[in-house]
């Protein structure tokens, strides 16, 4: 596993930090894609079953702006595996089919050693409309996956 990379998914979430700390703690320094899809506005109301359709009117501006923060979380993940030992570079993608398709597709194309998520995302009604990703991962993807569950201690 030490010659392929490890694909980590951040959302910027405490679930997303501990989970890469978590890997940190039990892999030597490797090479690490730090990961974060991001969905555009009507993708997200079409999970939901088109809850919400009306709130079009500034959709550009909203997926820019989810855009930008899945930057700034990319590269906050980054920094942070880097941090840690890692060889890491940032990536953000735009999921067309789902936030955990586009896990195991970025998987495949970099030939991931090991998918690393968090037992949950950035929470709120953003986790009920997209599921439980880390789940699906795990149940669709052919790599081994390593799942940090949510630690006791909330200082951890």
């Amino acid at each position: 596993m030490a010659s392929k990379p490890t694909l980590i998914c951040y959302d910027g979430s405490d679930d997303s930090r501990h989970a890469l700390a978590a890997v940190a703690d039990l892999l030597a320094s490797n090479d690490a894609v730090v990961l974060t899809v991001w969905q555009p506005l009507t993708a997200i109301l079409a999970e939901a079953g088109g809850f919400g359709m009306f709130a079009l009117d500034d959709e550009d501006k909203v997926d820019s702006e989810e855009e930008a923060a899945a930057r700034a979380a990319a590269q906050d993940g980054a920094e942070r595996a880097m941090a840690r030992g890692f060889n890491a570079t940032a990536r953000v993608q735009e999921a067309g089919e789902g936030v955990w398709r586009t896990i195991v597709d970025i998987a495949d194309e970099i030939d991931a050693g090991l998918i690393v998520c968090g037992t949950r995302g950035r929470g709120g009604v953003r986790s009920l409309l997209l599921g439980s990703v880390s789940h699906a991962v795990l149940q669709q993807s052919h790599r081994p996956v390593l799942i940090a569950p949510t630690p006791a201690d909330p200082a951890q």
